[in-house]
């Protein structure tokens, strides 16, 4: 059987974060086994609007900045399906970001 790619296994993490929570990009690559790659799950999420039922707008950068947001579809998409879940957006970052954190190291 053929070994999961990266971004299959990113996705896999990204699939497990629940509504009204988010998490970042190095949290997912800690979960995954390779710490240091936070830049190339940005590049997962990036694709991510071509896999179905991968929750992209909940994977924020480490200081919960929405700064994939410019793959999305429309000027504001991002911010609208984090307020939609709950979150308070500021200056496009989430507000309690600690609260509302997800750490899959944690939970999965």
């Amino acid at each position: 059987m053929k070994e999961p790619s990266f971004f299959d296994r990113v996705y896999d993490v990204a699939k497990l974060i629940p509504y009204g929570k988010v998490t970042s990009y190095g949290a997912i690559a800690k979960a995954i086994g390779a710490a240091k790659s936070a830049r190339m799950v940005g590049y997962a999420m990036n694709n991510a609007g071509n896999i179905e039922d991968v929750p992209a707008h909940r994977v924020l950068n480490r200081n919960g900045v929405l700064t994939g947001k410019h793959h999305f579809n429309g000027t504001n998409l991002m911010q609208q399906l984090l307020e939609e879940e709950g979150h308070i957006i500021i200056d496009n970052q989430v507000q309690n970001f600690s609260d509302v954190f997800w750490d899959p190291m944690k939970e999965i």
